[in-house]
């Protein structure tokens, strides 16, 4: 039923985008390359990132500000679910920072309709997470859009590209495929968000309004970036933020996945985690088995992980117990648990009762802990519906709810 709906809206989009003339593209006002490029970069897609020299970071990325330009370049024939719509888009790196704030760069694609934006004011732009939920750069939203293949929720994509909105993917795991660090997400998140403002190329620049927009992980990564605005990028106010299957505390759910037919998540998390927080210490924890299975994992893309690890407890790996009851990975988990301050911005919360995948639980006590501090959340549940079947369910309810907020209208509050 996902992809019926999803190629439908992509056929809706396509259809509309051709019925009036494309604008001007803003190829001419790109960016200058990047100071240490001595050789012109492959063409996006051609080769995989980590192959590719435009994903390298200049060896003075600190000198750079959050959000600051490193390079960039067009990224032709960007199709949504296989069928060519008239789009103009760019990749675009960024200096960032990390969960530990040390600066290292970031890639975003940002995707403009060729069609003119005749409503009021700028045109719309959402910052769209695609749960990545990888540990290897060529399953980032960047190289995926660039080889012609479809990002996670696409059909979400294909809603806000009909809206005639501007949609940036940002690669919001970062240069090391980080799953499930949190800070570093929203960094990477609102400092995309930055650099696109500075791109300011084909009317998507410094006056446009903004949301963010993200379903299972990519809502970790907008609610991280809706937490962290109001502290880490005042320059950027967002109008509103969609989050749905929201993995708010990750030893919640990675209790809940654990031993079950998606603890390959659990795993890639795992790993994740390790990579961004070594003061964890799960390196040390592991046993034999876990080094090679960290090993196995380890740049492999989400569906490799889930086919090879079903049905596996994270205790096998490790030399104790409950490795997620360790003080310093019990820290560094909590510090990766959404919850702590209140976004700026309203919130559309959404989450399926029944999902098997991300416990509906701890979603509701991060909308608990927001609402006492004041943030303004419209949550919303039902009672029926699979992990992935509430993403598609929801998916014009989460457009009309950035409509709204982009209209100016006065959101409605739950708590």
């Amino acid at each position: 039923m996902r992809t019926i709906l999803a190629s439908a809206a992509t056929a809706a989009l396509a259809c509309a985008l051709t019925l009036v003339p494309a604008a001007v593209g803003g190829a001419a006002a790109l960016a200058a390359p990047r100071p240490d490029s001595t050789t012109p970069a492959p063409a996006p897609g051609s080769v995989v990132p980590d192959q590719d020299p435009f994903y390298t970071a200049p060896a003075d990325i600190g000198s750079y500000q959050p959000g600051q330009i490193v390079g960039s370049r067009p990224v032709p024939n960007v199709t949504i679910e296989g069928v060519p719509v008239p789009l103009d888009a760019w990749q675009i790196s960024y200096r960032t920072n990390d969960s530990n704030n040390q600066p290292e760069m970031a890639v975003t694609t940002l995707v403009v309709p060729q069609t003119a934006w005749t409503g009021h004011g700028a045109r719309p732009a959402v910052s769209l997470q695609a749960p990545e939920d990888s540990l290897g750069t060529q399953c980032a939203p960047s190289y995926v859009l660039a080889t012609g293949q479809d990002v996670e929720e696409v059909g979400l994509a294909a809603e806000l590209l009909l809206a005639n909105w501007a949609v940036a993917f940002p690669d919001f795991e970062g240069p090391k495929s980080v799953f499930m660090a949190g800070p570093q997400a929203g960094h990477a998140v609102l400092d995309g968000i930055r650099a696109v403002k500075n791109f300011d190329t084909d009317g998507v620049g410094p006056a446009n309004p903004w949301a963010v927009d993200g379903y299972s992980g990519g809502a970790e990564a907008t609610g991280w970036a809706t937490q962290l605005q109001p502290g880490y990028a005042p320059d950027v106010p967002l109008v509103g933020a969609a989050i749905g299957g929201t993995p708010a505390d990750p030893a919640a759910v990675a209790q809940f996945m654990d031993g079950g037919l998606f603890s390959g998540f659990e795993f890639a998390a795992a790993e994740g985690i390790a990579t961004e927080f070594p003061q964890a210490g799960i390196q040390a924890l592991l046993n034999s088995r876990g080094v090679q299975d960290f090993a196995t994992i380890d740049g492999e893309c989400e569906t490799t992980i889930l086919a090879q690890f079903p049905f596996r407890s994270l205790n096998q790996d490790t030399t104790v117990s409950d490795p997620l009851d360790v003080p310093s990975v019990a820290a560094v988990l909590q510090q990766n648990a959404l919850g702590a301050t209140a976004p700026a911005t309203p919130v559309y919360d959404y989450h399926a009762d029944t999902d098997e995948i991300v416990p509906v639980g701890q979603d509701n006590t991060l909308v608990d802990n927001w609402c006492r501090q004041g943030a303004t959340v419209q949550e919303v549940r039902d009672l029926i519906g699979e992990h992935s079947e509430e993403a598609v369910a929801r998916e014009t309810s989460v457009q009309l709810f950035l409509a709204a907020r982009f209209a100016g209208t006065t959101p409605t509050s739950t708590c």
